[in-house]
């Protein structure tokens, strides 16, 4: 058996294993809760900086309270909470898990990523940060000044969950202001993020939003990049998909174990991109 191949059979038994708790009567479609208090945007613990001497998952967060009223968010942070939360915690804490089945890389296991804001200077002490649904996004010019400080540093930005042209448009109006000098490419499967650790196909992920999942379109999901002037990519774009997604429901029969599996790659390799470029 190849190496990839043993790491592929790795990441199925681990997947498979919780998968075959998640099926006992009842629990099909039950939210992944792994009994974890709750936490509430007012509540969010302050970062303790000793996190930042092994790798640490890392959440953004932005202001959408002009939307919480027209909408209907609550401020518990999770899926029913402000959009930026969405997948918190089980997502991150599942994706760390394979990491350290997978890797040598010295993480935080079973802890809440850290929740930051781009203007903290505590970001900088994390090299990889996680942002979803950017088209309710609205940064303010000190939060701007933080990601291009962010990224131009070394710090790798992952942006996730998020469809649709107008929230694509809200993202590159965002990323024009950081970055005047620099555009947004699609990217192809020959890049080396998606060859760093597994070869992914790229161009082959099935739709998330459409098919029966709860959506009001079917659109294939794309990928998007940054690159600083040297070539190196500082973000990668997560355009019409949403990989926390599967890893959030990895323990929940709630899709097709290839489809995760998939997207288990994609997490990984775009971990092991930004701690080696």
């Amino acid at each position: 058996m190849t190496r990839k191949k043993l790491i592929v059979s790795i990441i199925a038994i681990c997947l498979l294993a919780t998968l075959t708790l998640a099926q006992r009567p009842g629990g099909r479609h039950k939210k992944p809760t792994m009994d974890l208090p709750q936490v509430s945007e007012n509540g969010i613990p302050k970062t303790d900086p000793n996190l930042s001497g092994r790798f640490t998952f890392v959440r953004i967060r932005f202001d959408t309270s002009q939307y919480a009223n027209l909408y209907g968010y609550n401020n518990v942070l999770g899926d029913g909470g402000p959009p930026w939360s969405h997948d918190y915690p089980v997502a991150g804490r599942h994706l760390m898990k394979i990491m350290s089945e997978l890797s040598k890389i010295d993480g935080n296991l079973d802890i809440n990523e850290p929740i930051l804001s781009l203007d903290d200077p505590m970001l900088f002490k994390f090299p990889f940060a996680y942002l979803a649904e950017v088209g309710f996004m609205n940064l303010n010019d000190a939060e701007i000044a933080g990601m291009r400080e962010y990224l131009l540093r070394g710090g790798f930005l992952l942006v996730d969950d998020f469809r649709g042209a107008g929230q694509f448009y809200t993202l590159q109006q965002h990323v024009k202001r950081a970055f005047p000098d620099l555009e947004l490419k699609k990217l192809d499967n020959s890049h080396p993020i998606f060859n760093c650790f597994f070869s992914i196909k790229s161009d082959e992920v099935k739709p998330v939003y459409g098919g029966g999942f709860g959506s009001r379109e079917t659109v294939n999901p794309e990928f998007w990049g940054l690159e600083d002037e040297t070539g190196r990519l500082m973000m990668i774009i997560n355009y019409n998909y949403d990989v926390s997604d599967y890893w959030q429901f990895s323990d929940n029969p709630f899709r097709p174990i290839e489809e995760t599996n998939d997207a288990y790659k994609f997490g990984v390799n775009y971990i092991i991109y930004a701690l080696t470029h």
